[in-house]
């Protein structure tokens, strides 16, 4: 007896299951704006620690930046290196196979077998003005710019970019968001710190690099740069932290003088531990996000050995 032939069906919808989480949902949203403090209620005993000490003791107008970096600063900077450590690990496992620095001779063997397979010596005319050719348009397209082809023009552009519509408004945004994160990083007395400034930094390269294409950031995307400035960064905050032991006997103590309040020096060493970890947290997205963007070999093999049970 055959089988009936299966027809197709429109996919069940369970609506009374989705009925009843969004209600679940805005049930507790509502409970949640309900409950939220209101202008002339008491505020938490942690609230109120912190706006105790931000101003008297660190010279700070904004307890958010007090509580991350001086309260809650043993806190801040571990969380700093397990993101050291994260990029660390990325780059042992992206990082492409290390050259060797002696002379083996592979390189002038290489070029010996290719010419005896290819001379140029032999070749015809139309073969070395192929060759010249060949080597012109290379050049002239790694040499070209985005900017090089004219509005309107019939043929495609050679360049690695967005249109540009997209140039122009990276052009335009990019430098407010560079300002942004670098005054998210020195104001202590603004809410922000080094950490969101250097998220924001790692988007202004992600955005040039969209817009524009390799070739405009592989100046500051490289990895030794971008390495050292990230070590640089953690060696700031580990030098800012361990002088607090050293001069006033307790890790992560104050030991530089106060300025007034609302001024880039307010905070003493708050400051300080901000804008190493504004080099240290953007530079280090950045060689997260750009070596997985690079990665090109995998750690095993593209067809596995199948074992013994598994072989007809």
């Amino acid at each position: 007896m055959s089988r009936p032939e299966p027809a197709e069906e429109e996919p069940r919808r369970h609506t009374a299951a989705g009925l009843l989480l969004v209600l679940s949902f805005a049930a507790v949203l509502t409970a949640a704006l309900v409950g939220i403090p209101r202008e002339h209620a008491a505020l938490p005993p942690i609230a109120r620690y912190a706006l105790v000490t931000s101003l008297p003791k660190w010279r700070l107008t904004e307890p958010v930046n007090e509580v991350v970096y001086g309260t809650r600063g043993f806190d801040t900077f571990g969380e700093t290196f397990l993101l050291f450590a994260a990029v660390m690990s990325v780059i042992v496992i992206a990082r492409h196979r290390e050259s060797r620095h002696g002379y083996f001779g592979e390189q002038s063997a290489g070029l010996r077998e290719q010419a005896k397979a290819d001379p140029a010596e032999g070749a015809t005319a139309d073969e070395s003005a192929a060759r010249r050719a060949e080597r012109a348009e290379r050049a002239a397209a790694a040499s070209q710019t985005p900017d090089d082809t004219p509005l309107g023009a019939p043929a495609p552009e050679q360049a690695e970019a967005m249109t540009v519509v997209v140039r122009t408004a990276v052009r335009l945004v990019a430098p407010v968001l560079a300002v942004a994160g670098c005054y998210l990083a020195a104001w202590g007395y603004s809410p922000g710190g080094g950490f969101p400034g250097g998220a924001i930094m790692v988007g202004v390269l992600l955005l040039v690099y969209a817009a524009f294409g390799r070739l405009m950031i592989a100046r500051i995307v490289r990895p030794g740069l971008l390495e050292t400035l990230e070590v640089a960064g953690a060696a700031v905050i580990i030098g800012t932290e361990l002088l607090g032991l050293v001069l006033r006997g307790s890790f992560s103590a104050n030991w530089l003088p106060l300025a007034p309040p609302q001024t880039i020096r307010s905070g003493g060493i708050i400051q300080l531990f901000s804008a190493g970890e504004f080099v240290e947290v953007g530079t280090g997205l950045a060689i997260v996000i750009f070596s997985l963007l690079t990665m090109r070999h995998d750690w095993t093999p593209d067809e596995q050995p199948q074992p013994e049970e598994y072989r007809g």
